[in-house]
């Protein structure tokens, strides 16, 4: 069982009702959670302690996140980091640094974005380095319950000026999926997705071979978007409640 955090579990700082009992449920029912998620604004010790003021018990290696799936590509590539992300973020690339070339490492830096950055991104870009997306996220629902822009715009800027192809590292690529997979020790098939970005969670997930993945009615799901992207959601349910008994009642 892969879910999602921010809009399937929490909008902001509020518990989603129904939510912690969902995944209790799912627990008690003998399933393996693994949550997954492209937030990049906030380092995993956060992310836990989040969670854990939720009353959801998270171990370290339940959480997939793309700075840790960034951080492992960037030490088998020998790659330094060149960071265009979040202040918050930074901490966890601290002492990365390699020989070659460096790897422009994109994820969604908020009020940090600005000329200046990204035209110096584009520089080493166009010196020879990689280009390395967190995420590629349209947008998101952000704390004043407004969509704002995330990466995925900025990310597409660096690509059309530069005309490098970033590897994208978090949702939807299948490699994301992928790692939640094999620390489960289970097969694609046998695994569900719950998630309310129906291009980046379900699609995604489906495209990487899930079993099923299904849309919530949370967080930044608008209504029409079961229909806006392909493959279409297996399921579409009001919220993560709803995605228990769902799950639990085809069970087997």
């Amino acid at each position: 069982m892969l879910l999602d955090l921010a809009g399937v579990i929490y909008d902001g700082d509020t518990l989603i009702p129904g939510s912690a009992d969902a995944i209790g449920r799912l627990r008690a029912a003998g399933l393996a959670v693994r949550f997954v998620s492209n937030t990049t604004r906030s380092p995993r010790p956060a992310l836990v302690k989040q969670l854990a003021g939720f009353g959801i018990a998270v171990a370290d290696h339940e959480l997939v996140t793309p700075a840790a799936a960034a951080i492992a590509w960037l030490r088998q590539a020998g790659r330094s980091p060149f960071l265009v992300v979040h202040p918050n973020l930074r901490p966890d690339f601290e002492g990365m640094e390699f020989d070659g070339k460096p790897a422009v490492v994109v994820g969604d830096a908020g009020e940090a974005f600005d000329y200046a950055v990204l035209n110096a991104a584009f520089r080493q870009l166009m010196d020879g380095a990689e280009l390395v997306a967190l995420a590629v996220n349209r947008m998101f629902k952000d704390r004043d319950g407004l969509p704002s822009m995330d990466a995925g715009a900025f990310v597409a800027a660096l690509e059309f000026a530069s005309g490098v192809k970033a590897t994208v590292i978090g949702k939807p690529a299948p490699a994301f999926f992928n790692a939640a997979l094999e620390d489960m020790g289970c097969g694609p098939h046998e695994v569900a997705m719950v998630g309310d970005d129906a291009e980046s969670d379900v699609a995604g997930a489906l495209k990487a071979g899930l079993g099923a993945a299904l849309l919530v009615r949370t967080g930044k799901y608008r209504p029409g978007d079961e229909t806006r992207f392909e493959p279409a959601p297996t399921a579409v349910v009001d919220d993560l409640a709803a995605a228990a008994d769902w799950l639990l009642s085809r069970r087997g």
